[in-house]
């Protein structure tokens, strides 16, 4: 499938502040990667260097095999959406959108026409003057119509309810599915994304901790719940990254898939496997990296 973004060695310091510190990670093309981490882990620098926003301290990268910075050959291929997204102040929405249909050849007009009826996107209102969500929604069909090779969602969608959420989820795997590119969405509301994202890049204090296939981290912990002995013995040589006492009960959040052995031996034990969600597993070894960090 290849590589559409290949990051080497990156470092981004501001004064006395390391926003990234030797990252090296890549993204396969046309795939849904899901960066994530906590706020102030690094995520918008990192997106911000790549697309090309800003310039990275130290180190290399390449975007569809060129250098982003003040490349015009592999910029107009690249769509970043903030969560902020800046206009002019007398910008509505057919001004934002006729803007973005100049800047990226694969833009669609009718899909943009589509999803701004769906998202209720007012005609006339200044976007400065518009509701948060309303403004969000602005942002997303951008993301989506531009149909740019590499687009990165910097949790633009953060300021859409519930609904339209869903909508944009919706929406996006169903053009993704028929017009596939490399999609990198930023996100807090892991378990919502969970269905969208194909590979996890966890980014904490910097540094990337994690870069794997979202089928494969599935099967990276399983929480175990039953007596406080029989947990022990099966979480006994193994990595617990969380683990509570509730009088003679425990629970434990163990890595490692258990083998044909062990789950015979959990069943013997009156032991209940508990699956792990994307977002408890981000959590839990997010907070293993700090508690190292601290070391």
């Amino acid at each position: 499938m290849g590589t559409a973004i290949d990051v080497r060695g990156v470092t981004r310091r501001y004064r006395s502040t390391t926003a990234l510190d030797q990252v090296s990670v890549s993204f396969e093309k046309d795939m849904i990667h899901g960066l994530l981490g906590r706020n102030g882990a690094g995520k918008t620098s990192l997106m911000s260097v790549i697309t090309a926003q800003d310039w990275p301290s130290e180190g290399e990268i390449r975007v569809l095999g060129h250098r982003p910075q003040e490349n015009e050959q592999v910029l107009p291929n690249i769509c970043f959406v903030r969560e902020e997204q800046q206009y002019f102040d007398d910008a509505k929405a057919h001004h934002a959108f006729r803007a973005a249909a100049m800047a990226f050849p694969n833009w669609d007009q009718e899909l943009c026409d589509r999803l701004a009826e769906e998202f209720r996107v007012p005609e006339k209102t200044r976007i400065k003057k518009m509701s948060r969500g309303q403004r969000s929604a602005v942002g997303v069909i951008i993301g989506i119509a531009s149909r740019a090779e590499v687009t990165f969602f910097d949790e633009p969608y953060m300021g859409l309810d519930a609904v339209a959420r869903q909508l944009f989820y919706d929406r996006l795997l169903e053009d993704y599915a028929q017009h596939p590119r490399t999609i990198v969405l930023s996100s807090h509301l892991i378990d919502e994304i969970a269905h969208l994202i194909e590979n996890v890049v966890l980014i904490d204090r910097g540094r990337i901790i994690l870069d794997e296939p979202v089928e494969q981290l599935r099967d990276r912990a399983v929480t175990l719940v039953g007596r406080a002995d029989a947990v022990a013995e099966i979480a006994a040589g193994r990595e617990v990254l969380h683990e509570e006492a509730m009088g003679r009960m425990a629970r434990a959040t163990v890595l490692g898939a258990l083998d044909d052995g062990e789950r015979r031996r959990v069943e013997e034990l009156d032991i209940d496997i508990v699956p792990v969600s994307l977002q408890q597993l981000v959590v839990r070894l997010t907070a293993r990296e700090q508690k190292e960090g601290a070391r």
